[in-house]
């Protein structure tokens, strides 16, 4: 027969480590791997971006769970109809202007996990600042490496892409390329 009291301190050390676990080891496996191909790539865009023919690239049909701070990584992307924004957005199916709050979330994110973020607003916070931005597009996390994605690899699972309209509110240097950040659903 187990003492009660037994069990009451097993419950309240689950609850504890349920309330305290960091939802950045969330598992969130890779799904498969795409082969790189390595031709055909922008140069442009940097051959850090490109796929190397040989390397296998991690495909992701899953992101870390959504909570009220969920750890990211934000890149920067541009929006408006030019040189660096190559198409239009998924959700809306159109171009922005690059001054404009919005987001391209990783594809578990974006609705794999069963919320249709898209036109939707997150809060994303750096530095002890926040911004409310637009959910537009999809960064594909399970395909790349193809001409249809320029032959860059799948989008890693924990991306928000931003325009520079965010980086700006954020009061980050864009040039720093990538920042860790937080962000949730409002």
């Amino acid at each position: 027969m187990v003492d009660t009291r037994v069990l009451v301190v097993f419950a309240l050390l689950q609850i504890t480590c349920f309330l305290f676990h960091d939802v950045s080891a969330a598992t969130c496996h890779a799904s498969g791997f795409i082969p790189g191909k390595g031709r055909n790539c922008d140069r442009e865009i940097g051959l850090d971006r490109c796929c190397v023919a040989g390397k296998r690239y991690p495909q992701f049909r899953c992101s870390p769970l959504v909570s009220a701070k969920t750890p990211a990584i934000l890149t920067f992307n541009r929006f408006e109809s030019g040189e660096d924004a190559t198409r239009i957005t998924s959700c809306d199916m159109r171009f922005h202007r690059d001054k404009e709050l919005l987001v391209i979330l990783s594809s578990g994110w974006l609705k794999l996990d069963g919320t249709n973020r898209c036109n939707k607003k997150i809060r994303v916070r750096a530095n002890g600042r926040s911004v409310l931005a637009k959910v537009v597009d999809e960064c594909d996390s399970f395909h790349g490496c193809d001409e249809e994605h320029a032959f860059e690899p799948p989008c890693r699972n924990n991306v928000l892409n931003a325009s520079p309209g965010v980086w700006k509110a954020l009061k980050l240097n864009a040039s720093i390329g990538e920042v860790k950040v937080t962000w949730s659903d409002v």
